[in-house]
């Protein structure tokens, strides 16, 4: 299968800069598989097509302030997983700045000269309290181009005072203050992703609420969204791409609400690999690989929410194996013809 199968045209204007004042607000594009009916709603009348029974599952991953930049010579650095001892994968820009053996030091006040990132001001303080000083030792190469550091310091401290929301390269800005709080879940508290799970962008606790009460539930299970989410398709064949793994964790109780769930509904791709991975509503923990393309038996989710990814993704290959190809390529047609707002702070689509 080729990777050009799963392209589309993007006007640039669509893809959403900003998140939406109200979170409930977005507009929500239904699709039936059944029918290939295509409806367009608003986001808040979920309830509508769901029924008591149902069970949302949804991921409680929380997005950690993951870049940082270093002193002069600014080397931007994007942390992906942490290897314990105080040692990090991270992807690092620009590269020729983090050779083998480099030290680089972060100590909060980061003059935006000379360097090839531009660094929000938000991340720029005048002095750092002393458990905020930190240094990083660039170790070896990744496979996947950034490099592995060990680091001198506090690095949770750091991050908190002086890290920025991780926002994609598609959202043309800096980040500030507020995307802290709203490039985040209502209900995110495990943290450790380094980019959201974006489906969950559209709750509210009171909507939640409102659904519980109405005899649509909801459980937590935990996928920390990492490089093998968001690493771009770079081959030609779709089946010679490498996904890296992702941790996952799902808990008894998710595992008891599944098994007695009328439908399961994931909400977000992320839920969908986790819960696909394991091929059986049960408890469990370790990490996975999988890659989700056409064709893909499903065997435990039956409707999925999930919002318009970029084109040539693992993320449109995997809807694309759930609702049908040509029918999702439909759906993003319509979906640009009657202009929703594209990717992470957009809008989003229901899959029934």
């Amino acid at each position: 299968m080729k990777t050009a199968d799963f392209d589309y045209t993007l006007p640039p204007e669509l893809i959403a800069q900003q998140p939406l004042p109200n979170r409930a607000a977005s507009r929500m594009m239904v699709v039936e598989r059944a029918t290939g009916q295509i409806r367009h709603e608003q986001f808040h009348n979920l309830g509508a097509y769901l029924r008591a029974g149902d069970l949302l599952v949804l991921n409680d991953t929380k997005v950690i302030p993951a870049r940082i930049w270093s002193q002069s010579p600014v080397v931007e650095l994007l942390l992906v997983e942490n290897l314990g001892d105080n040692r990090w994968s991270a992807l690092v820009k620009p590269g020729h700045r983090a050779k083998v053996g480099a030290v680089l030091k972060f100590v909060g006040a980061v003059s935006n000269r000379d360097h090839a990132t531009e660094v929000p001001a938000a991340s720029r303080m005048k002095s750092a309290p002393t458990d905020q000083l930190l240094a990083a030792v660039v170790e070896v190469p990744t496979d996947f181009g950034g490099r592995i550091l060990r680091f001198e310091g506090n690095v949770d401290s750091y991050l908190q005072h002086h890290g920025a929301p991780p926002l994609p390269p598609y959202i043309e800005r800096a980040a500030v203050a507020a995307d802290r709080e709203r490039y985040q879940t209502v209900y995110a508290r495990t943290a450790g992703a380094i980019a959201a799970p974006t489906a969950g962008l559209h709750f509210t606790a009171e909507m939640l609420e409102q659904l519980r009460n109405s005899g649509i539930h909801h459980a937590f299970i935990t996928l920390h969204v990492g490089i093998g989410t968001f690493r771009p398709v770079k081959e030609e064949t779709v089946e010679k791409h490498k996904m890296y793994a992702e941790k996952f964790y799902v808990p008894a109780e998710a595992a008891t609400a599944m098994k007695s769930a009328k439908r399961i509904i994931a909400v977000g791709t992320t839920v969908v690999r986790t819960l696909e991975t394991l091929g059986e509503p049960r408890a469990d923990e370790g990490s996975t690989d999988i890659f989700i393309r056409p064709p893909f038996k499903f065997r435990v989710v039956d409707a999925l929410l999930t919002n318009f990814h970029l084109p040539r993704s693992t993320l449109l290959m995997l809807v694309s194996a759930f609702a049908g190809r040509d029918l999702i390529l439909r759906a993003y047609d319509e979906a640009i013809r009657e202009r929703y707002r594209f990717f992470s702070y957009g809008d989003c689509v229901l899959i029934l």
